[in-house]
């Protein structure tokens, strides 16, 4: 027997893990896509093993409201759409590529032949419709995500029959003697991580054309049962775009690829590249600012993108271009700590727009504006209250005030500063490396991986308590970052196309310390797999001004 919810289930011999979903999905309100005993994921699909030891632990289910549930969703929706594709245009298509997660939806590159030969990624509307009438014949057959175990150089000749050249490339850096290979219907693949047991599991998405390829619409964590929206975020679509169309221009845009480069000895190259290229486009930015003479810089991110440091090289840069920058960080405006309004679990809500001195904020920023001396308030995190203690600040014409926070692209916050006075930045790590041409890179993976390497380092948490943390941090960027981000002047790209191959010789050591039986092993297990993809690259070519100095330590600027 095996213990649900503190109750012993009788298990038959070859019983599976899917046969009690069935009985038990009305205790959940979500689809179950996912079993879990103790701390260990497993697939619906699998048997409930008889070993008495795994029967006593608990017996839990994931569903597709989950992290671990809607990354399950998404793989099995990529392995429909990429199945359905081939059998709608089989031999005819030249790209077929995942690129990245944009709002609800996976943007895949997608160029195909027409008869005469000619080749195109302006994929007709009636084709699209084709693909996803296919995928719902799928589901409709709710046919089985079958697993197999192969020896690696038979998947590398699997990989090269269905020209698959950038797993081959990823491949020749695995160490394991064999890799696992999901078949559906036909159509065989490798995918990093876990997949649903059946496709009828998969039955909700949509197709939309795109620029360039289709886009997969799949539903929000939040509502499973519905598509979630196709409308396209402009300004982040395009700034996810120049970042790839650069990868590509220097040769690296996968894994691999990065794996090459440092194999060959040239990962200083690829370190010196990346800060060049974030260089110049934070001096097009300060090159803006002056242009259209904006006086107060606005810039807001989400968790580990770099907001700190990307502050203080703005600030140098608009001092380059005859602007004097004044950072002022919007922590700093905090209300006394018995002031702060709380949460729905009687939790100080520091995040909420709420927990700020609105009104404070204004009256100092439009009279600096006015060219009038303020004292601006330094927040005191042990005493809950600020300090008035810095010298009195004044600004002239041409000085720029540098405001940096999580509701900095609110107009709430600084809604007595004139519009034309301001210049909205948006900031984040959106990694522009896939790991092959199926599976992607996660900027949530990304930024997780540099947070948890700056927690360990310079705020004394532990790798378990910052993978716990997480969810809550992702709940507050969705109310209080996001819905904003279309409303910046400018997106900023924060990630460096190297700074996983160096987080790599940080984080593995912080994941490895997790116990098995902790909350957080599942994903400290999920991101030591994504780890081993990477070569590890020495950090001491990393410059003392770079985004990344912010995480692994040794930034020249004040942001511990």
């Amino acid at each position: 027997m095996v213990i649900y919810r503190n109750e012993p289930l009788r298990i038959e011999k070859g019983t599976t893990f899917l046969d009690v979903a069935r009985t038990v999905q009305k205790d959940y309100d979500a689809p179950i896509i996912l079993a879990k005993i103790g701390q260990r994921l497993i697939e619906l699909n699998k048997e409930i093993p008889a070993d008495e030891e795994q029967q006593e632990r608990e017996m839990t289910f994931i569903t597709t409201k989950e992290r671990d549930g809607h990354r399950t969703y998404e793989r099995g929706a990529t392995m429909m759409f990429l199945r359905a594709m081939r059998r709608v245009f089989g031999k005819r298509i030249v790209l077929l590529r995942v690129e990245y997660s944009i709002g609800d939806a996976l943007y895949f590159s997608v160029s195909v032949k027409d008869d005469a030969g000619v080749v195109s990624d302006d994929i007709p509307e009636e084709r699209i419709a084709e693909v996803k009438a296919t995928m719902e014949r799928y589901v409709r057959e709710n046919d089985e995500f079958i697993k197999t175990r192969q020896p690696t150089e038979k998947v590398v000749q699997l990989f090269a029959r269905y020209g698959m050249t950038d797993k081959q490339r990823l491949f020749h850096y695995r160490r394991s003697s064999v890799a696992n290979v999901y078949r559906l219907g036909n159509y065989e693949d490798y995918f990093y991580g876990y997949m649903p047991p059946t496709t009828g599991h998969i039955n909700v998405f949509d197709l939309k054309k795109a620029v360039g390829g289709i886009l997969l619409v799949l539903p929000k964590r939040s509502e499973p049962e519905k598509p979630g929206s196709p409308v396209v975020p402009e300004k982040l679509f395009a700034t996810m775009r120049q970042t790839n169309i650069w990868g590509e221009n220097i040769g690296v845009s996968t894994v691999a690829a990065l794996n090459d480069a440092i194999s060959r000895g040239e990962g200083r190259d690829m370190i010196l590249a990346s800060e060049a290229y974030q260089e110049h486009l934070i001096g097009e930015a300060a090159r803006r600012i002056k242009q259209e003479n904006r006086r107060i810089v606005m810039i807001a991110g989400p968790s580990s993108s770099g907001k700190t440091t990307f502050s203080h090289r703005l600030s140098i840069q608009l001092n380059n271009v005859g602007l004097k920058a004044h950072p002022i960080a919007c922590d700093n405006y905090y209300l006394r700590r018995e002031l702060a309004p709380k949460d729905e679990n009687g939790e100080y809500d520091f995040e909420c727009l709420e927990a700020l001195d609105v009104e404070l904020f204004n009256r100092q920023m439009t009279a600096l504006l006015r060219g009038e001396s303020v004292r601006i308030p330094t927040y005191n995190f042990k005493t809950g209250a600020p300090d008035y203690t810095s010298d009195p600040l004044r600004i002239r014409n041409d000085d720029v005030l540098v405001i940096e926070g999580i509701h900095c692209l609110n107009d709430k916050l600084s809604y007595a500063v004139r519009p034309e006075d301001k210049f909205k930045i948006y900031i984040s790590a959106l990694t522009a490396l896939n790991i092959d041409e199926h599976n992607r890179v996660s900027t949530t993976d990304n930024r997780e991986i540099r947070r948890m390497v700056r927690d360990a380092k310079t705020r004394g948490f532990s790798a378990s308590e910052t993978i716990l943390r997480w969810n809550s941090v992702r709940h507050g960027e969705e109310r209080h970052i996001f819905p904003y981000q279309e409303d910046a002047d400018i997106m900023f790209n924060s990630a460096s196309l190297y700074e996983l191959a160096v987080l790599k010789i940080f984080a593995e050591p912080l994941l490895f310390s997790i116990p098995d039986d902790s909350p957080a092993y599942p994903e400290a297990k999920r991101l030591l797999k994504f780890l081993e993809y990477f070569l590890g690259l020495s950090p001491e070519d990393v410059p003392c001004n770079s985004i990344v100095r912010e995480f692994i330590g040794g930034s020249v600027f004040p942001v511990g």
